[in-house]
This record gives structure tokens, C-alpha cells and sequence, in this order.
């Protein structure tokens, strides 16, 4: 900072005022310094700067990145965030400890790396927010405990998004509508999309007098296979299929198309909570209920960042997904689907 103010003729603390706008510069100034700063390659030390003013001007995402990654629609939430982030002075690391691991959250969190954390793939009892809270970290969601109203949080619109999948194929004059839903053992974990999105549908099925069928399908495209079978088996066979579960949803697709059933002439399949991207790579591409991940990675940052200016949650947020048309619906058929039984193994219904 010397050799920039003896280069831009200024004192210290006009280099010091230009970076941080502790006072006002004047245009002039300002152009001097930075054109000096460019001439030396000068670049302010971020943690440096964080020692000094105690804020390190990072926030952490916790999301349990399993064996296979991030998928294309959680990287859009991600992505979302670390834009918002950015564009707020911020930058965002990614923390990915599992949901169980209090222990590692907290060993990082009070390190005091990060200002504040934000917390995705939230479980109705979920041990890494409940060890924040207790530690006094700043803490904000993308998603929502079972009880915790009082935390600052943002999530999809499992009601409103599940009400339209039905609706849309509903009024194609579908009434056998069957549900893929997650894992089985992500209802015993209490992972909330999973619990929400199955009170959901069962709610809007209800709504226009339509008996349920909801499968918990081990997430893979073999889990979704298995969906397949088990539902094709059935005595009424649905017409149409949501899905909430990207992997399995590659297997719905496969297995009905070996089965010969033409989408949509035979079967409609429309995914929800995911994204073009992803139902793009099918064959044929998917109709999809697009979850809104770039519009709540930046409100989660915002919340965070509001509960670290004012100290006050502002009250929740959900967004519901938005409508893809790519052809995979369409009306329900006068004959039911093929039906060939085959031996089901790794789905729940």
C-alpha cells in the first residue's frame, strides 16, 4: 500500500479509503490509486484483510456431496449461491460433511473461517443445524427442519409443485397417476424434499378424488427399473408417472421403453424438482417441473446475509417449479399400458 501511495502521490490512508470506501475519494483520486495499483499488480490480501476488520467476508455451504457428486440440478443451487455470494462482496466455500457429521461442521465452523454458514439437503431432524444453532454459528437454510420456524430459510414449494404435476395430468384426463418417489430409507432418515413431496402428492391426489400409488425407489437407473416393474404389475396400471428422483427417473424411462410403451402415447412421465438439463439427456427429452435452484441459492445468501447485518430472520420463502414443456405428457390412452410382471427387487411401494 506505500509503494501505491508514493506511485498515486497520495497519503496511506487515501489507498486504504479507496479500498474500503471508509470516506469519500474523489473520482479523480480514486482513478490515480487504482491506475497505480494496476501499474504495481497490487492486489488486497483477503485474509489480511479479514484479520483486520474481523469479518472474512466468506460464507460455507454444508451439502453432503455423496460418491457421485453433485447432480446438474443441486450444482444450479450451488451455482446460485456462489453468484450471489460474489455479487454481494462475499465468496462462498463448499463444506461437504454428511448430515450426521455435527462433529466436522462444528470443528470447521469455529475455526471462524466463515461468517455465517448456509445449509442445503436439510433434514426434518437435522444434527449439523441443531449443533450450529447451539454453537451460536450464523446459520440459514435451503430446505426446512421439522420445527425450527424461527431459522431463516428458503425451500421448493413441495405443496404447489406436486398440486401441478397432478393437475397437468389430470387434465389430460389421466387418473391413475403414480408417484417415484426417493429411497425408502430417506422417509427413515426424515431427509424433508422426500417426507414433503410425499405428503404432497398424497394431498393432491386426494383433492380430485384419485387413488394414490407412490414408490420409493432405491436412487439409481436400476432403482427406477424396479419402480417400473412393480407398478406395471399392478391390476391398474398408471397412465402417467411423476418422478422425484433424477437417477431412478433414467430407469423409468428405460424400462418402459423396453416394455414398448411409447412416451407419451402409452405412458406420460414428467419429472419434478429437477431440470431441463438433466431431462434433456433422456430419449425422449422430459417434461419437466424445473425446481427454482438458481433463484434460492441467491435468496439463501440473501437471508444469511440479512441475519448477520440485522440479526433478524427474515420469515421464510418457498418457490415452486416452474413448467417445461418437452412432450413427454400428453393424453391419458383409452387401452392400459403393457403389463409384463417381472420379478421386482430394490423398490418400496
Amino acid at each position: 500500500m506505500q509503494d501505491v501511495a508514493r506511485r498515486a502521490g497520495v497519503a496511506l490512508s487515501t489507498v486504504s479509503a479507496t479500498l474500503t470506501s471508509a470516506r469519500p475519494v474523489s473520482a479523480a483520486t480514486r482513478a490515480r490509486v487504482q491506475a497505480a495499483m494496476d501499474e504495481l499488480g497490487y492486489r488486497p490480501n483477503a485474509l489480511a484483510r479479514g484479520l483486520a476488520s474481523r469479518h472474512s467476508r466468506v460464507l460455507a455451504l454444508t451439502y453432503p456431496v455423496g460418491a457421485s457428486g453433485l447432480s446438474r440440478t443441486s450444482a444450479e443451487f450451488v451455482l446460485g449461491a456462489a453468484a450471489g455470494a460474489q455479487e454481494r462482496g462475499y465468496q462462498l466455500v463448499l463444506w461437504p460433511f454428511a448430515v450426521d457429521d455435527e462433529a466436522g461442521v462444528l470443528e470447521v465452523a469455529r475455526q471462524g473461517l466463515a461468517e455465517g454458514v448456509l445449509v442445503m439437503e436439510v433434514h426434518l431432524e437435522d444434527a449439523r443445524v441443531r449443533g450450529l444453532r447451539a454453537a451460536g454459528v450464523p446459520t440459514a437454510l435451503i430446505g426446512r427442519t421439522a420445527g425450527d420456524t424461527d431459522l431463516p430459510s428458503v425451500d421448493v414449494d413441495f405443496e404447489a409443485t406436486l398440486h401441478d404435476a397432478v393437475e397437468h395430468l389430470a387434465a389430460l384426463g389421466h387418473r391413475r397417476i403414480a408417484f417415484v418417489n426417493h429411497a425408502a430409507h430417506r422417509v427413515a432418515e426424515g431427509h424433508g424434499p422426500t417426507v414433503r413431496a410425499a405428503a404432497a402428492y398424497e394431498r393432491a391426489m386426494r383433492l380430485r378424488g384419485l387413488a394414490s400409488r407412490q414408490v420409493h425407489a432405491d436412487e439409481s437407473v436400476e432403482g427406477g427399473r424396479d419402480a417400473v416393474r412393480l407398478l406395471m404389475a399392478d391390476a391398474e396400471a398408471p397412465t402417467a408417472v411423476v418422478t422425484m428422483n433424477e437417477d431412478a427417473t433414467f430407469g423409468v424411462v428405460a424400462e418402459l421403453g423396453l416394455r414398448g410403451a411409447a412416451i407419451p402415447g402409452d405412458v406420460s412421465v414428467l419429472p419434478v424438482v429437477s431440470s431441463p438439463a438433466v431431462a434433456g439427456q433422456s430419449v425422449p427429452p422430459l417434461t419437466t417441473l424445473h425446481a427454482p435452484g438458481a433463484e434460492l441459492g441467491r435468496a439463501g445468501v440473501d437471508v444469511l446475509l440479512a441475519l448477520l447485518g440485522a440479526g433478524t430472520p427474515p420469515p421464510p420463502a418457498v418457490l415452486p417449479c416452474r413448467f417445461v414443456d418437452c412432450g413427454s405428457t400428453g393424453p391419458a390412452p383409452a387401452a392400459a399400458p403393457c403389463r409384463r410382471v417381472a420379478t421386482v427387487a430394490g423398490a418400496t411401494p
